[in-house]
């Protein structure tokens, strides 16, 4: 009875006790002989075999995110930049400055946070990668940054040249505006190095006190806000640069944990189910969903804060530097972004046209990003040159509504030889969503899982 009984949980898959290391077995001793046998001696020189860490999946929904959010920062600028020439030359505002009640769609569209928040899981990982490769946190923290800064850095030293020639030649007074114009949208990636370059403290901070992280930093965003808006204290706002963007960074610490991926099945061959969602990653997306958008209606609704996740001239703004409500956005779009994420998925797996369009921007999602206000310019320079300044209206009328999907398409033609000339080094390499299998052992992922083949 007992053999049979050792057998059946055997067959049981029980996984918890295959995963334990098992003891080291100790030498028989003949039953016939008094005396130990010795053990064979060890060479000295003879080392344990140096095994290398298991490579680790990439989250193609991580990918997704982070291409997502860049496409709609770019095509926000394309479509919605409406520049006002002046005497001191050209300035740029959006439809949020004429028209009333269109605040309420930056709630949506304002994705910095969602990038801030993929971010870190991403990096996290890639951190993870590396200690089990034997690197130092200073040799990840150099090359994640150098990845970033050098092309952030060649691009900036690019329009400052172009400044230099401009003024110098051609004595143009509004040259460094156009400039700071141009290459303003940079701001987030030097704030976004400066998370990588915290993320010894960060990490340690995460490993030592988890979630409590995430309450100091939303309690220091909201201290800094009170001295902002009270007290009326000049760059003290700007903390909130740390605070705001590492929470949502920090809060990409617990992306796993959020999404279950942890408890995700595998099939036989290793590959994580990606699509599973159980009920309480469900139900955690909701939650956060529902406390972010309470906490964004009762923000704005009290009058203390503009509506609008983005900057409007003549308001105040949640953006520059950030306020305690992007923290409640962070929480809003964290909730939506796992609430979509088993469809987005499915999508993606059917390898369509939605697919196709995702592994293809994702490949381009970097250079297009740095080089999108480049194209942009050149873009806006050619049309004033043919059809004059004047074309470019202040408030937006019907036509100027219509016209906004045509007017993505003159700017990435001027983007894209940018990209080609400057820009292919750094291309993103898109990671391609299997379509799930029927398996005929319903306990997928305890290893004996054969997916069925049609």
């Amino acid at each position: 009875m007992k053999a049979d009984g050792d057998a059946a949980a055997a067959r049981s898959g029980d996984v918890a006790a295959t995963a334990r290391p098992p003891h080291p077995v100790q030498p028989l001793q003949p039953a016939s002989s008094s005396h130990p046998v010795p053990a064979q001696p060890v060479p000295p020189r003879a080392r344990p075999e140096r095994r290398s860490a298991p490579r680790t999946q990439r989250d193609p929904y991580a990918d997704f995110l982070r291409a997502f959010s860049l496409l709609v920062v770019i095509l926000w600028h394309w479509c919605f930049t409406i520049l006002i020439w002046t005497d001191d030359g050209p300035y740029a505002t959006s439809p949020l400055g004429f028209t009333s009640g269109l605040w309420i769609f930056t709630w949506l569209l304002q994705v910095m946070p969602i990038f801030f928040y993929i971010g870190g899981y991403v990096h996290l990982q890639a951190w993870q990668r590396a200690a089990a490769r034997g690197d130092s946190v200073w040799v990840f923290v150099l090359r994640q940054i150098k990845a970033l800064g050098i092309p952030a850095a060649a691009l900036l030293g690019v329009w400052i040249v172009i400044g230099i020639v401009l003024v110098s030649v051609f004595d143009i007074s509004w040259t460094w505006k156009a400039v700071t114009m141009v290459v303003s949208p940079l701001w987030f990636i030097a704030a976004y190095m400066l998370l990588i370059a915290l993320m010894p403290l960060s990490v340690w901070l995460n490993r030592r006190y988890g979630n409590l992280v995430l309450v100091v930093l939303a309690g220091l965003a909201v201290i800094v806000d009170i001295l902002r808006f009270r007290y009326q204290i000049p760059y003290v706002p700007f903390l909130n640069m740390i605070f705001v963007w590492g929470f949502a960074f920090q809060l990409g610490y617990f992306h796993t944990q959020i999404t279950g991926l942890n408890d995700a099945p595998r099939y036989s061959d290793g590959r994580i189910d990606w699509q599973y969602q159980s009920p309480r990653s469900l139900h955690t997306g909701r939650l956060m969903a529902l406390a972010g958008l309470f906490a964004l209606i009762g923000l704005v609704f009290s009058g203390l804060y503009p509506g609008s996740m983005v900057g409007v001239p003549g308001e105040a703004s949640n953006m520059a530097p950030p306020t305690v409500c992007i923290i409640a956005l962070t929480f809003l779009q964290v909730g939506v972004a796992e609430i979509v994420r088993p469809a987005v998925l499915r999508g993606l797996a059917h390898g369509k046209t939605f697919a196709k369009a995702t592994a293809l921007f994702t490949r381009f999602a970097m250079p297009l990003f740095l080089f999108h206000t480049t194209g942009m310019a050149l873009a806006r320079a050619i049309e004033w040159t043919i059809f004059g300044r004047e074309e470019q209206g202040v408030a937006p009328t019907t036509t100027w509504w219509l016209l906004r999907p045509v007017e993505i398409i003159f700017p990435l033609i001027c983007t894209l030889p940018v990209i080609y000339l400057f820009g292919r080094r750094w291309q993103n390499q898109p990671v391609k969503v299997e379509p799930r299998q029927v398996v005929d052992d319903p306990e997928v992922g305890d290893g004996g899982d054969q997916p069925v083949r049609a």
